[in-house]
Order: C-alpha cells, then structure tokens, then sequence
C-alpha cells in the first residue's frame, strides 16, 4: 500500500470530512513534511486561519487512537506524524516504548516561553540539515534565552532522539567527564582507566545506544578547548547544539536570537503579574517593557519583583528603574525561584570579563552616545596602528553581541548594555576624561549649523542630532563656558531652519535659564540668547513675547559694549523688524 493511499484509508477510518481530508492529505504528503502552516494553505488557496480550523478537528479525531495528541498543546503534526508512520511501516504503538535517557534540565511553564515559535522551527530545520548548530544571541547579552531555548527544543523533540540528549555545561566540570558519567549512569558504560580523557570519550561514542542522539553544549566560551576535542568522529546519527555567546564565523550554522518582540514581551510580563494589574496601566507596561529592552531575563526579574508587592504601582516602579536602572533591585538580583542565577548586571558581567581594555573602553565611550544609530567610522582614523586598534575593540564587541552593526560604520547599543557600559564608566577613573572628549565632539558638529541650514547640511547632520542632544542634555558640566551657548543655538537653529518651531524653541529656552544661572544675566551671551529667543517668536507670529526680549537685549548690549558696537546695531535691526511686522513704522 503506497503511503498517500494508506493516508485515504486513516482518512476514512476516523470519518473525516471532504474539507479536513483534502487538509490531511496535503498536510501529510511526503513532500510537504518540511513545509509550513502558510505553505500549506498557500497550496490549498486557502487562508492560514481556515487551514487552522480544517486541521483542528482532525487532531482531535485522531487523538481517540493516538492519545499523546490529547495530551499535547503544540507540535502536534509532529505527534500524529509520527504515530502514522510506526502505523504504515507496522510498528505496534501499543508495545510499551523505550525509556529514552536524557538529562535535559527542567524548562519553565509554556506560558511563560513566548515568542519564540518561529525560532523553534528554525532550529528544529537547522539541525536536521547539519550536524551542529550554535544558538546564538544577536544581542549577545545572558538572559536572552538561548539556554532557555535550547531546553524547550530538547524537550519536545526528545522522541526524535531514541539514542538520549546528553546536556553538557560549558562552564561545569570538564565536558568529557560529563559526558562518561552521562554514559556510566544511564547505560551503565565502563570506562577503561588505562586510557586518555579524549580517548575514553571516543571509545563511549562507539559504544553508545543505537537512535539519533541530541549532545547539548551550554553556555561555550572557548569552542577549542570545551567542544571540539569531544565531537563525535561519526557525526551521522549525533546532533549537536551549541548555546554561546560568542559569534562564530559562517562555517558554523547560527541561530542569531535576539530580545522579544514588543507583544511577546508583554505576554511574558502579564503571565507573571497579572492580566489585570497590566490592564489597568497598559501605555505603562509597554513603557517598562521598552525600558527592559524587551530583554527576557530583564522582564522576567521585574515581572517576579512586582508580583511580591503587589500594591506597587507600574508608574513607580517604572520610575524608580529610570532613577537606580541596573542597580535597582528588580533587576540586581536573581530571583531564587529563577532558573537563571543571575542579575542583569552580573549577567553582563561574564561578557565583560571577556574583553580587553581597548574594547571594555570603547564600549564606555559608546554609552555616551544616545539611543540611536552610532555613525563610528574608523577608517577616517589617519594614523594606522590607532585605526588598527579600534577594529580590534569593535570585532570583540560584536563577537561578544555587546554592540550591534547596522550598516557599514552604523552601531548600535541595547538600552541595558548602554546603561550597563554607563555604570562602568563611572566607576572607573577616566569618566571625566571620557565625558569631556565626546562632548567636545559634539560642541565641533555645532561649529556647522548656520542660522539658516543648506537641505545638504541638514541631511549630513540629521544622524548626529540625537547625539548632540544627548551631550547638550546631560553632560554640559563638560562643556566650556565659551562653547555653551554654542549647542543649545545650534540644536535651536538646525530645527528652526527647518520650519520646525515646537522641536527648537525647547532648546533656546533651556540655553537663556543656563546662560543665566551659570555665567549670569550680565553675560555677553545671555544677550545672545535673549536675542536668539525673540527671533523665533518673531518668526511664528508670537510678538508680545518678543519684543520684550529684544528690548532687554539691546539694553544690555548697550551697557556692555557700549552705543557704536555692531552688536547693539543688530539689536536695532532686530527690535525695528518687528515694529515694521506690526505695523508701527514710526517708531521702527
């Protein structure tokens, strides 16, 4: 009996209906067993939701005569996949199945493993196409789930593995003593005492039980030394997953695992506070889910940190996270009900520890920058052996995932890392030094804003606004008294040059207070800044406001520099401008 047939015959058995029968059957042709959901449905021109809904009862009629479809939530096609084909080739499902041995440590409740549907398909793909696959953390930070992952794949394909998973710890005693105990313990292997550690290893492999076998090695670090030299020789029936955080290069398949998407993230944080408490202050929970950096280990931490104080408000806790960020103890610490034995700082840790004093540096120097795009382009770098220097700092961090590339010269840090290498900057004794160079940085993109920017100009300096803003918002203890005005005008002028009036009028406001306060109100500057002010006014109709402000002005002006100074002519020009805008020629 051909196979498509034998799925006809099931088809009739369980008194399918023409709709679900053309459903299985497409479902469960040899050639379409690798294919998707979607794919499927796109070869039945139907939607993915009425394929869902043909397959749903078909599941559940066939459940009756396979019961572990009863019991399972998801992989379902996988479950009746299987019970099919040991029916088809004559296998009794009813004989009592093979203990399969592993050691796969405990995973967290499905409700809780969100947003990595997609991923664990992937990976499932990925490994039955190779031999080895590395998961690897695009953010590159501990807690992103790639062990979480990697448990959740062992889990619910353990039937795949007949021949055991074998869970391995990097970071543990010596892999290969792992792995002989693995062996000793659960298929009683005596191990020659005559021999090299690698070579036992080598002989275990030989002697191992028959059926495809999963080797899970987590948390690498050093692929040399804690992987490579206990491989298997036969790599046909072992399968061999990697957790790290290290980048390899393209020989190696990757899975690059990143943080959650924003819904998933919120699905995470409901299922451990509460969907209630989140209903309550929706546009809250998202703010703290964007402030974690959708981070899983991050949002895992705070959600258990709320859910023991249950009073507390996500406004405050959003707050004071914003005031201690990693040094808040939501996130400091692990939580003792947590698989994960770490805070976010400490999980950071373990990659900092890895880098060198040229990227540790460069990280802290990267925190100073916003939120956004890094333009850091080290060819314009003229002496070689410094150029030379900062690939180097840049290839660690990416290795590491402390730092995103975006494009070519384009970077780009994760809120948690950026405020982690932040905290490192202040701790160490060149902050100050630090500070002082990246705001002198930006106080040189000022020198080219105009008053009336070129369209050239404004697409040149958009990448590096958010940047200025961020030395003009925090860091103007480092600014010199002589370059203050300088930045606040120029973010002023750059909008304002634009017809963007709400975005500068903030900035030549804050510039006048900071003027006032820190060189005082009899500074040739704060004149400039009155001026400044008024001239937006000007400009969007707003007069009585205005005319004040040049007039304070020009007094001052006066006083300063005297009646003939071209200054105080400008200060004419300006207050007779707007007398002509207002009709009164006269006095203008």
């Amino acid at each position: 009996m051909q196979w498509d047939e034998f799925l006809r015959q099931e088809a009739a058995t369980h008194e399918l209906s023409p709709e679900q029968t053309a459903a299985f059957l497409v479902r469960f042709q040899a050639e379409n067993s690798g294919e998707s959901e979607q794919e499927i449905a796109n070869l039945l021109k139907i939607e993915l939701s009425a394929f869902k809904k043909r397959m749903s009862p078909v599941y559940s009629k066939f459940a009756e005569s396979c019961p572990e479809l009863a019991k399972r939530q998801r992989r379902k096609f996988e479950t009746l996949k299987a019970y099919l084909t040991a029916k088809y080739n004559g296998v009794d499902d009813t004989q009592p199945k093979k203990e399969i041995q592993h050691n796969i440590p405990p995973a967290v409740p499905w409700e809780r493993f969100v947003g990595r549907e997609a991923e664990l398909q992937q990976l499932h793909e990925m490994i039955q196409q190779t031999q080895q696959v590395a998961i690897v953390a695009v953010a590159g930070m501990g807690g992103v789930g790639k062990t979480e992952l990697a448990t959740q794949y062992a889990q619910q394909n353990l039937q795949n593995y007949p021949g055991g998973v074998c869970w391995l710890s990097a970071q543990g005693i010596d892999v290969g003593i792992q792995i002989l105990r693995f062996a000793k313990d659960k298929f009683k292997f005596i191990e020659p005492d005559d021999r090299e550690l690698v070579d036992r290893v080598k002989l275990c492999w030989d002697r191992w039980d028959a059926g495809d076998v999963l080797l899970v090695f987590d948390d690498v670090t050093d692929y040399k030394t804690q992987v490579k030299p206990y491989l298997p020789a036969n790599s046909s029936k072992f399968k061999v997953l990697l957790t790290t955080r290290l980048g390899f290069d393209r020989t190696l398949p990757q899975l690059s695992l990143g943080v959650l998407k924003p819904l998933a993230a919120m699905k995470l944080l409901k299922s451990l506070v509460g969907r209630d408490r989140l209903k309550n202050k929706p546009l809250v929970a998202i703010k703290i889910c964007k402030f974690l950096g959708y981070l899983p280990l991050a949002l895992e931490l705070v959600g258990r940190y709320l859910d023991t104080i249950p009073d507390l408000s996500l406004k405050t806790l959003l707050k004071r996270l914003k005031k201690k960020r990693l040094e808040h103890k939501a996130m400091a610490k692990a939580n003792p009900l947590m698989r994960y034995e770490y805070g976010v700082a400490e999980a950071f840790d373990l990659s900092w520890e890895q880098l060198d004093e040229n990227a540790q540096g460069l990280g802290c120097c990267l925190s100073l920058y916003a939120l956004a795009d890094i333009p850091f382009n080290v060819e314009a770098i003229e002496d070689d052996e410094l150029q030379e220097i900062w690939e180097t700092a840049i290839a660690d961090l990416l290795k590491l995932h402390l730092l995103q590339r975006q494009s070519q010269g384009i970077y780009r840090l994760h809120p948690l890392i950026r405020q982690y290498f932040q905290m490192k900057l202040d701790e160490s004794s060149e902050a100050d030094e630090a500070k002082t160079v990246f705001a002198t940085q930006m106080v040189k993109v000022t020198e080219q804003i105009s008053q009336q920017p070129t369209l050239n100009l404004i697409q040149q300096l958009t990448p590096l606004i958010p940047h200025l803003a961020e030395a003009t918002n925090y860091l103007t203890a480092f600014i010199r008294d002589e370059d203050l005005i300088r930045v606040f005008t120029g973010l002023g002028w750059f909008y304002q040059g634009q017809g963007l009036y709400k975005q500068a009028e903030p900035w030549l406001s804050q510039c006048l207070e900071l003027i006032k306060h820190r060189l005082s109100a009899e500074h040739l500057d704060f004149a400039s800044s009155l001026n400044n002010l008024a001239g937006l006014y000007h400009v969007t109709g707003r007069y009585s406001e205005a005319k004040p402000l040049y007039q304070q002005g020009l007094e001052l002006r006066q006083r300063l520099l005297g009646a003939e100074h071209p200054h105080v002519g400008i200060s004419l020009n300006n207050l007779a401008g707007l007398y002509c805008t207002t009709g009164r020629h006269s006095e203008a």
